[in-house]
């Protein structure tokens, strides 16, 4: 994979849309919270960006946009998504933003991101190109069916009533709630085997029938799959590694759908 400074640097006018997944951002978090900002800057100046797709796990263990919306004015100006929002905001006057659920950010509302002008969009979402190439957006949660009780769980965490009813909880209950789905998941991790939490190969294949390039994140393991003609892209996680954050992103340019390494150096 090439890196995207190269493509910027290069070939800026080609570059049409692009993806990222799998950021994880919190208050914790504050070199990812800034290496995504310094994107965002990148991606203002680029002339003919129409799109910017967010494909899950923006935010992590998110518990409802009211825990931001309702806060004072004062605490908002301290809180880290401020400057995330107001430069998205920005983004918006010149680009299209599109923000999909992932497992840790199922909470979000249009509400939330309405804040920036941008637009919630729901599993599954289709795209085609100029070219006729059909992509098929997801977070990529749903393709890891081996994983038979984290399916059983998201059936029922992501139903709609039971999401509607967990967002009319008093927030107190709601940070109580995210913390122990936020443990169980780093404990999942440590017990279960890779090949458990990866994608089913009969599931890509069922998927595979329904475009000619599947593109999503949640595995944190980025690579180009070729299946025939056709390919499956995977996303890579914003990690803090050394003195830089690094990430796999997506993007579309005259050459294509491809990926590139995206690595911004802590200052």
């Amino acid at each position: 994979m090439q890196q995207f400074d190269h493509l910027l640097t290069t070939r800026p006018h080609d570059i049409s849309t692009v993806f990222v997944s799998d950021l994880h951002l919190s208050s914790d978090t504050p070199a990812l919270n800034q290496a995504f900002l310094a994107l965002i800057k990148d991606l203002y100046v680029l002339p003919n960006l129409q799109s910017l797709y967010i494909l899950g796990d923006w935010l992590d263990s998110w518990i409802g946009d009211d825990d931001y919306l309702t806060l004072s004015n004062d605490k908002k100006a301290r809180h880290f998504l401020t400057p995330i929002l107001n430069t998205l905001k920005t983004l918006s006057t010149k680009t299209a933003i599109y923000v999909m659920h992932g497992n840790r950010d199922f909470a979000i509302r249009q509400r939330l991101c309405d804040t920036f002008h941008g637009t919630l969009i729901k599993e599954l979402h289709f795209l085609t190109l100029s070219n006729g190439t059909t992509i098929r957006l997801e977070h990529g949660d749903r393709l890891c069916t081996d994983d038979k009780a984290y399916q059983r769980y998201r059936k029922i965490i992501q139903n709609p009533v039971i999401s509607w009813l967990i967002l009319k909880q008093p927030l107190a209950y709601r940070q109580r709630l995210a913390h122990k789905i936020k443990a169980k998941s780093h404990s999942d991790k440590h017990q279960k085997s890779a090949t458990i939490m990866d994608i089913n190969s009969d599931m890509v294949a069922k998927t595979m029938k329904t475009c000619d390039i599947l593109l999503h994140g949640h595995t944190h393991r980025p690579a180009v799959h070729t299946l025939g003609d056709k390919k499956r892209m995977v996303l890579g996680d914003w990690r803090y590694i050394d003195d830089k954050v690094q990430a796999v992103i997506g993007a579309v340019d005259s050459d294509g759908v491809g990926l590139w390494v995206f690595d911004w150096f802590v200052k």
